[in-house]
């Protein structure tokens, strides 16, 4: 069980900031104007075919701070009572990025479930700075590659800017410690139906898996995609994960504000 637990907390986090971004600054703006404020999606999450918990992915109003207007958002994890059994999860991110979708500004995740974490990322584009504090610990400022992103910002500007034209896609991300180019690839596109019944038109996004370490490093073939809707909106429907010790899966359950 103690595989399972790693395993669990790994991909239910890793799973959504996956995909990075476009690096053109007309593509940004397209980005940005597909980005509504207001939607929330909320997500089943299964390991195996056993309910794990819940996930939900939102854009908050525009927010202005110190003169800049910003999108804002928000990832918010929570595991079952069962698996709260093995490991309780109560995850939170919340990421800011200007209205343009061209950097970050700021980054923090909270966890008060079995660990107790506050991650924080400072961007300070006047010295091309970020800094990265993690429980009151800080450490030294990194420098930054122009257009960074958080990864969950950059999971945003992804899911905007991926098409049939466009089918693989790179930026560069930051979690404050170390920066990285990101980069995704469309594989297919694909008719998919959900647990539920639903159909949906996709595209199938597959992420590079040597940005990632822990479980996805240890397992020879894992694999991990995600399909968003082939439409404007390009709305997650899904997310996949197949690792040593089995699959993890995460399907949409509930659109709101779109």
């Amino acid at each position: 069980m103690a595989g399972i637990k790693t395993q669990y907390i790994s991909i239910m986090i890793l799973a959504i900031l996956l995909c990075f971004a476009l690096s053109a600054a007309g593509s940004a703006n397209l980005a940005a104007n597909r980005l509504i404020p207001g939607e929330k999606l909320t997500y089943e999450l299964r390991w195996e075919n056993i309910p794990a918990g819940v996930l939900q992915l939102e854009i908050r109003p525009i927010t202005t701070i110190k003169g800049t207007r910003m999108y804002h958002f928000v990832m918010t994890a929570k595991s079952n009572a069962a698996v709260d059994f093995f490991v309780k999860i109560r995850d939170r991110i919340d990421a800011y990025a200007d209205t343009r979708m061209t950097h970050s500004i700021y980054y923090q995740k909270g966890q008060s479930g079995e660990r107790k974490r506050d991650e924080v990322i400072e961007f300070d584009w006047d010295k091309n700075k970020a800094r990265y504090t993690d429980t009151g610990r800080t450490y030294a400022p990194i420098e930054l590659i122009a257009g960074s992103f958080d990864p969950l910002s950059a999971f945003y500007f992804t899911r905007m800017m991926i098409s049939e034209e466009n089918p693989t896609v790179e930026r560069p991300v930051t979690d404050g410690k170390r920066n990285f180019m990101g980069n995704a690839s469309m594989v297919r596109r694909e008719t998919i139906t959900l647990n539920n019944g639903k159909t949906y038109d996709t595209f199938c996004l597959k992420p590079d898996m040597g940005l990632f370490g822990g479980v996805f490093k240890e397992s020879k073939n894992a694999q991990l995609f995600v399909w968003v809707t082939a439409d404007e909106k390009r709305i997650p429907v899904q997310i996949k994960s197949k690792v040593k010790v089995g699959y993890f899966i995460g399907e949409l359950v509930s659109v709101e504000g779109v």
